[in-house]
């Protein structure tokens, strides 16, 4: 598994899941479109998130004509594994019982709580 992912601030997190969601590649109005209804932006501002995050790796940009393309190079899935890595061990201190009394205290219900215990049961995480 690959840790080193960097943790992403929320406003280039939201426009990320909205290019995880879309097909790649992805054209910056199929984001907009994602972003509409959970976070509509100004198109510099989305602009500049994208901008950033191909910066920081997390997308490549194909130039299209006068528009560009973006394919994520991070998945979802390694993003969420690093960053439950990075809270467990840094937050949690690698300790099993610390992090289950977070998860816990999280709000998660008795039903969250129960299916989680039946994956493990199942052995399927």
């Amino acid at each position: 598994m690959r840790t080193s992912i960097r943790k992403l601030p929320d406003a280039e997190l939201e426009v990320m899941q909205a290019v995880w969601a879309c097909t790649a590649p992805a054209a910056r109005s199929d984001i907009e479109k994602e972003l509409h209804e959970t976070r509509p932006m100004a198109l510099t501002t989305l602009l500049t998130q994208l901008t950033r995050l191909a910066d920081k790796g997390f997308l490549s940009v194909q130039k299209e004509g006068r528009s560009n393309l973006y394919t994520p190079i991070v998945t979802e899935q390694a993003y969420l594994a690093a960053q439950g890595n990075r809270f467990f061990r840094q937050l949690c201190g690698g300790k099993v019982s610390t992090f289950a009394a977070a998860l816990c205290d999280s709000g998660l219900t008795k039903e969250d709580l129960a299916e989680l215990r039946d994956l493990l049961d199942q052995e399927v995480l």
